[in-house]
C-alpha cells in the first residue's frame, strides 16, 4: 500500500509494542500520531524519530478520552492506518479483583479502543481505505487462573474486532487481531504495580491457589527465551503494508503451544490441559 504523508495513529506509544511500532512506521514514511498518558516519553521518540507527533490522552479518564477524539475527527488529513495497543493487565482470581479496578480496565482496553475508533472511522469511510490492527492478546482466546477480567478485556476486542472486520469490508477498510504471547516489555511490571500485593490482601485459602498457579507457570519460563516487542511491531508492519493481510497474526513465547491446543481441544480437553499446566488440576483444599 502507498504509504508515504498518510497519517498513523498508534495509541500506548511511549514504550514496547507501541514504540517500535510507531518508530518503525514513521521509519516507513507514515506521519505518525503516537499517544500515551506519559508525554515525557512520546517527546523522546519524537526527538528521536522524525514524522512521530506526540499527542497525550489518559484512555482511563472518559473527557480526556473524549477531547482527544474529538482532535482526531478534527485532522485536515484523515488517520488511515489504526493501531489500538493501549491497554494493561490487573492480576487475581475474580473474589480478589475490585470491580471499579476491573472498570477502568475495562475502559482503556475495551471502551477507549472503542472511542478511538470510532473517531477514525468516519474520515476511512470517506477515504474508502483504511487499515485498523486491534493489540490483542492469546488470553483473547482463554484465560489464565488468575488473569479472568484481563483475559475478559481481550475476549472483547476478538469479539468487536470479528464484527467491526465484516461491517467495514465493504468500505475497503481492513481490520487486523494481533494476538501477542509473552513478550518482554514493561507490560508485567505495570500489571504488577497496578495489582498490588496480592498475597497480602487475598484470604488464606486462596493463597496456596495463586502459590501453586505460580509454581505452574514459573516452571514452564525455565530456559525460554521471551522476545522483545520488536517481534509483534514487524508483525503489525506486514499486516499495515500487505495488499491483503491476515485477519488474526499471533507470535511470542507459548503463543503457538496454547493457541494450538485451543484450537484443537474441546473445552474439556482444554479446561484439562490448562489445569495441569498450571499445577492446579489436583489441588484440594
Amino acid at each position: 500500500m502507498e504509504k508515504k504523508g498518510q497519517v498513523a495513529l498508534v495509541t500506548g506509544a511511549s514504550s514496547g509494542i507501541g514504540r517500535e511500532t510507531a518508530r518503525m512506521l514513521a521509519e516507513k514514511g507514515f506521519q505518525v500520531i503516537v499517544a500515551a498518558r506519559r508525554m515525557e516519553r512520546l517527546n523522546e521518540l519524537a526527538a528521536q524519530v522524525q514524522g512521530i507527533m506526540p499527542i497525550g490522552v489518559d484512555l482511563s479518564d472518559l473527557e480526556d478520552t473524549d477531547r482527544f477524539c474529538q482532535h482526531v475527527s478534527g485532522l485536515s488529513e484523515p488517520v488511515s492506518v489504526l493501531v489500538n495497543n493501549a491497554g494493561y493487565s490487573l492480576r487475581g482470581v475474580l473474589e480478589d479483583v475490585p470491580i471499579k479496578a476491573a472498570a477502568r480496565m475495562f475502559q482503556v482496553n475495551v471502551f477507549g479502543l472503542m472511542q478511538v475508533t470510532q473517531a477514525c472511522l468516519p474520515g476511512m469511510r470517506r477515504m474508502r481505505s483504511g487499515t485498523i490492527v486491534n493489540v490483542s492478546s492469546m488470553a483473547g482466546k482463554f484465560a489464565f487462573p488468575g488473569s479472568g477480567p484481563y483475559a475478559a478485556t481481550k475476549h472483547a476486542v476478538e469479539a468487536l474486532t470479528d464484527a467491526l472486520r465484516i461491517e467495514v469490508r465493504p468500505f475497503g477498510i481492513r481490520v487486523v487481531a494481533i494476538r501477542p504471547g509473552f513478550i518482554a516489555t514493561e507490560f508485567n511490571d505495570v500489571g504488577n504495580k497496578m495489582t498490588g500485593d496480592l498475597l497480602a490482601r487475598t484470604d488464606p485459602d486462596y493463597r496456596p491457589v495463586y502459590e501453586t498457579s505460580g509454581k505452574g507457570v514459573g516452571k514452564m519460563f525455565v530456559n525460554a527465551t521471551v522476545p522483545g516487542p520488536e517481534l509483534i511491531a514487524n508483525i503489525i508492519l506486514e499486516a499495515i503494508l500487505s495488499d491483503s493481510p491476515k485477519a488474526v497474526y499471533h507470535a511470542g513465547l507459548f503463543s503457538e503451544e496454547f493457541l494450538g491446543q485451543r484450537s484443537r481441544l474441546d473445552d474439556e480437553g482444554f479446561d484439562q490441559y490448562l489445569s495441569a499446566k498450571t499445577g492446579l488440576n489436583d489441588l484440594k483444599l
